[in-house]
């Protein structure tokens, strides 16, 4: 089983220059919690729901009074994961799975054998995957 199979193929995607309530809006729109971040056709980062609600740099905040909002102030490049691990289309299923569940990754972007990005696999598609055996072996 290879993740080709089950990765979404209809990629939403942003810039690094997106702002945060911009990225907030696309993810409700389209209803993801993960988007990849694209620079010139390259993929720079990914960004989560997790990202926009509470950013790393925020736990280094001194003044806890000062605390963050998603709005127009911050871009994506600010909350983003830069340079994140990817799978490719030919890689095991399993593969997929161990490292996402190693990592506590909720979603991670695919690139065929060209570095170009072609999809991303997520949580939800890996239980479509688990879906898919179960049904098979009747369990």
């Amino acid at each position: 089983m290879k993740v080709s199979k089950y990765m979404t193929q209809k990629l939403i995607t942003t810039s690094p220059d997106t702002s945060v309530k911009d990225a907030f809006l696309l993810m409700r729109e389209h209803r993801v919690r993960h988007v990849p971040v694209v620079e010139e056709d390259n993929l720079v980062g990914i960004i989560s729901d997790r990202d926009l609600r509470r950013p790393k740099w925020v736990d280094a905040m001194d003044d806890w009074t000062n605390y963050y909002q998603i709005d127009d102030s911050h871009s994506v490049r600010d909350i983003m994961t830069s340079n994140p691990e990817t799978l490719r289309t030919y890689d095991n299923i399993l593969k997929a799975v161990k490292i996402l569940r190693e990592q506590r990754y909720g979603a991670m972007p695919v690139l065929d054998k060209t570095d170009e990005l072609v999809g991303i696999l997520s949580a939800q598609d890996l239980l479509m995957a688990l879906e898919e055996l179960l049904a098979k072996s009747k369990l």
